[in-house]
């Protein structure tokens, strides 16, 4: 009898409770392996050991300080228990890994070594999952070039990817990582960290296609082929049932009532479906029932709870769907009946509630999954919220003068895009946040966002200001005839923006990726665009960088995109060749662009890489 059989008599008498986990997305923190690798040869073995060690360590400590989850908690880094020579020592690096649940592996040597017969560290059951990297140095003395070309080109014999990182200039080893190769490694690590924390969690579909748009068909192979993730439907009137039924947290339902009342309201002129404290609270009750949905709710299933609070306490009800990302279908059906869903995404794919800082959630608005995936990859990848719009409409400088009288082909000679919605605009597009951070100028995205988590003054100050710079404003009756709260704010000038949308053609994924930066127009200008569109929606101008707006909006795919904080189009590139989703359409400069080296055996050609090696998971 095995030692370890379980006693099935105990399980079966055990009671159902709902599980407590260190995070409220289940699942292995991403861990990513560091592998040295050597000459085997003794002399060559021991003149290395010393200095493959140091190399190690700087890799080490460098992701160790700059590569953290969206929630902040540190990726797990393990090291191989001796330097990798040959086959068994790769062997014994592979079984170490396999206990550690390793996701991501960087290879690191600064000698040459036997290259194909190492690869056992990285042939196990799943491990053709995992993203590759291999970092050799480059000295005269040390041949970690040498090493680098014969074990990318078995890499690249075998299909494998892998990512090749070398310094173009001599390093030097007493030193830190020169910046070239620091930021290639970084660029590695958070891409494939963020690749490993979407796998085997769900895409939670609130409702189904909203109004017959195409992005809001939730593809479920797209899902497991290109992401690993799965997907979870649940009806609107699941939404309905939980309201009537009370089965939310009422006391934290009153702890957001208050909390929202702090922003300035407009709740129109007229007759109106609701009164305003039943809107404001209908509108709260949503957004808790909504993240219950994704992440689950402990108090749900506590009899305790429920009996003070008047509701029936479910295990079931409790548990959430560990989806890491979600959409609501809200229009037609729902909002011709109810409050809209733009206050619900406002506030959840915000970095603040009721309760403070946190981690935004990704909510993509009207259902649309496509929009949805690029929300999630962006926010893993920055650490920052992601903001969903419309492309609205293209305003060239021809157009703004005929209509306002005013010349601002000075300050966007190639025209803007109106990036505009129904009001579910992450609020901390209110502001700038980079001028919360001294220094912000110098700094990676990552850098701000680490900035502030590790705050509490900047984050007490993010959420004043987003509060101070937004109004809540009653929803158009045209569009939403049960009403809602619109989020409006107009985003200030000179922030730098990127713009990205996922897109399905047949069953392959493409990816367009454009960095920018938002405009500040003439007050008189931006109130015009504003009252002749939808005064009650949040107002953030763009223009892209190196085309005209015309030009994006000629040649973006559907009616929405995301936008994110910072110029990430190097990041998404990288993440898109791990995921194998090629780019139709980017402004990235060449020398920013990090893919594996076997997509230079297709000439560069991103589409053929992606076509001949398919879907990760596929």
């Amino acid at each position: 009898m095995a030692a370890n059989r379980p006693n099935f008599e105990a399980l079966a008498a055990k009671k159902r409770v709902f599980a407590q986990t260190e995070r409220a997305l289940v699942g292995h923190v991403p861990t990513i392996a560091i592998t040295p690798v050597a000459d085997g040869r003794t002399g060559a073995y021991e003149g290395n050991v010393a200095g493959t060690w140091k190399m190690v360590q700087k890799v080490y400590d460098l992701i160790d300080a700059n590569v953290t989850l969206l929630d902040g908690t540190p990726v797990r880094i393990v090291v191989a228990p001796e330097i990798v020579y040959g086959p068994r020592s790769g062997a014994i690096a592979q079984k170490y890994y396999t206990t550690q649940g390793v996701s991501a592996n960087i290879w690191v040597s600064r000698s040459w070594a036997y290259s194909d017969e190492l690869m056992s560290a990285c042939m196990g059951l799943g491990s053709s999952e995992w993203q590759q990297a291999a970092y050799g140095m480059n000295q005269t003395d040390r041949p970690g070039a040498v090493w680098l070309k014969a074990f990318t080109a078995a890499m690249d014999e075998k299909k494998r990817p892998i990512f090749s990182i070398y310094s173009p200039d001599l390093e030097n080893e007493s030193g830190p990582l020169c910046p070239y190769v620091a930021e290639r490694v970084l660029r590695f690590a958070r891409c494939a960290v963020a690749v490993a924390e979407m796998r085997g969690k769900n895409y939670l579909s609130v409702g189904s296609v909203s109004m017959g748009i195409i992005g809001s068909d939730v593809r479920r192979d797209i899902f497991q082929n290109y992401l690993g993730m799965g997907t979870v439907s649940y009806d609107m009137v699941g939404v309905k049932g939980r309201m009537e039924r009370g089965l939310y947290d009422h006391e934290e339902l009153e702890k957001s009532v208050r909390f929202m009342k702090k922003f300035k309201m407009d709740f129109g002129a007229g007759s109106r479906p609701l009164g305003n404290d039943d809107l404001v609270r209908e509108c709260c009750k949503m957004a808790l029932i909504v993240r219950d949905l994704m992440v689950g709710n402990p108090r749900l299933a506590a009899s305790s709870v429920g009996k003070a609070q008047g509701f029936k306490a479910d295990v079931e009800f409790a548990q959430g769907t560990n989806a890491i990302a979600a959409g609501t279908q809200g229009q037609r059906q729902w909002t011709d009946l109810y409050p809209n869903y733009d206050l619900v995404e406002s506030i959840l794919c915000s970095s603040f509630d009721w309760n403070g800082a946190r981690a935004p959630y990704v909510v993509a608005t009207e259902n649309d999954a496509k929009n949805g995936i690029g929300m999630l990859i962006a926010a893993l990848l920055t650490g920052m919220p992601q903001l969903f719009a419309d492309i609205r409409t293209n305003w060239t400088p021809e157009s703004i003068k005929a209509a306002t009288g005013i010349d601002v082909s000075k300050v966007v000679p190639r025209g803007i895009i109106d990036k505009r919605n129904s009001g579910a605009g992450a609020l901390d597009y209110a502001i700038d946040v980079t001028k919360l951070v001294p220094g912000a100028k110098d700094m990676s995205i990552q850098q701000v966002a680490a900035a502030i988590r590790k705050s509490a003054k900047l984050q007490k100050q993010l959420i004043n200001d987003c509060i101070a710079g937004t109004t809540y404003m009653a929803a158009s009756l045209e569009y939403f005839p049960g009403d809602g709260l619109s989020s409006h704010y107009r985003t200030p000038g000179g922030v730098p923006m990127t713009a990205y949308r996922y897109n399905a053609v047949g069953n392959l994924v493409t990816c367009s990726v454009v960095e920018g930066e938002t405009v500040g127009l003439p007050v008189k200008v931006a109130d015009h665009i504003s009252r002749v569109t939808d005064k009650t929606w949040p107002e953030t101008y763009w223009a892209p960088r190196g085309m005209t707006s015309f030009e994006y909006m000629n040649r973006i795919g559907p009616n929405h995109d995301a936008n994110s904080f910072g110029l990430i189009g190097a990041d998404m590139i990288t993440i898109n060749a791990m995921l194998r989703i090629p780019i139709d359409m980017h402004n990235v400069p060449a020398d920013q662009i990090f893919r594996p080296t076997l997509w230079d055996r297709f000439g560069g050609d991103d589409f053929r890489a992606c076509a001949a090696l398919g879907p990760v998971y596929a």
